[in-house]
């Protein structure tokens, strides 16, 4: 691109843009954020310029700062409706400066495989209402590049683990669960590689879908085991699945319905990234070392 971006706006300021902005602090001079509540909107970093966004309509302040974006993050999800950020700021975004989309997902859209390898070639299965809605926002924002020439990259991203949010801190707060279910196996990615994606995906104007994982599918319990030899702890018993399933959430439940293996091929060759983290170990290992 001839020059780079300024401003990105985060719809859904959450985990992944809080980690991006931090980390990146130079990739995006000005940066944008939003909340559902004015209590977590007075939770954004120093240096975020904080919008209340409800999902039902845009403030009279929000409007200009989504038409000055060259770059828009959204993480927030569809409801029944549909996608918020598109029913409300369709055409703010598409009247503005916008030059790149990049919309946070699920592998869970890919459902139940049976343990089978799945890359972005292969149809979804959703298998349930909230997973249906994902993909039909999925679809909704690349109608929407289309229409207007801007690409969007669709992410999706598999169980997200960094700093303040891994099986080292479950296990030093007692709440890890070690789950054995029989051959179910999860993807793992850490925040700092989804931030690598998403600056790759900018710089080089990507639009597609594209699976953002590590390269080992591996059983639940074993980041949990491993995790616990790092900490010199015992490894906590294991709890059948039948028995852990009674106290899950619907959406966990749906998260454990589906068994799969997700390639990465295209994250790596075709947008270069090279993952910092390539399996929950080495992930694990320096979050350890840096006490996170």
């Amino acid at each position: 691109m001839s020059s780079s971006p300024t401003c990105l706006a985060a719809l859904g300021f959450g985990y992944c843009a809080r980690h991006l902005a931090a980390r990146h602090p130079a990739a995006f001079p000005r940066v944008i954020g939003t909340a559902r509540t004015a209590e977590r909107l007075a939770g954004l970093p120093a240096g975020v310029a904080p919008h209340l966004f409800d999902g039902e309509s845009l403030s009279q302040d929000l409007s200009p700062a989504l038409k000055a974006a060259e770059v828009l993050l959204v993480s927030a999800p569809p409801d029944e409706r549909g996608d918020p950020v598109l029913r409300c700021a369709r055409t703010v975004l598409a009247e503005g400066g916008l030059r790149q989309v990049v919309y946070l997902t699920t592998l869970g859209v890919y459902g139940d495989h049976g343990g089978a390898w799945v890359d972005e070639t292969t149809p979804p299965r959703a298998g349930s209402p909230r997973l249906e809605r994902r993909l039909k926002a999925e679809e909704e924002w690349l109608a929407f590049g289309r229409a207007g020439g801007v690409p969007v990259a669709v992410l999706r991203l598999a169980g997200i683990y960094g700093p303040g949010r891994n099986a080292l801190v479950q296990l030093k707060a007692g709440e890890a669960r070690r789950i054995d279910k029989p051959g179910q196996v999860f993807n793992r990615i850490h925040v700092d590689d989804i931030a690598r994606t998403i600056l790759a995906v900018v710089d080089q104007r990507f639009g597609g879908i594209v699976n953002v994982t590590d390269d080992l599918p591996a059983s639940p319990a074993d980041p949990i085991a491993y995790a616990a030899e790092l900490l010199g702890v015992p490894v906590p018993p294991a709890i059948p699945f039948a028995e852990a399933a009674r106290t899950m959430s619907p959406m966990a439940l749906t998260f454990w319905a589906g068994n799969k293996r997700v390639a990465n091929a295209r994250l790596k060759d075709e947008l270069g990234v090279r993952l910092a983290f390539p399996t929950y170990r080495e992930g694990l290992r320096a979050l350890h070392a840096a006490g996170a």
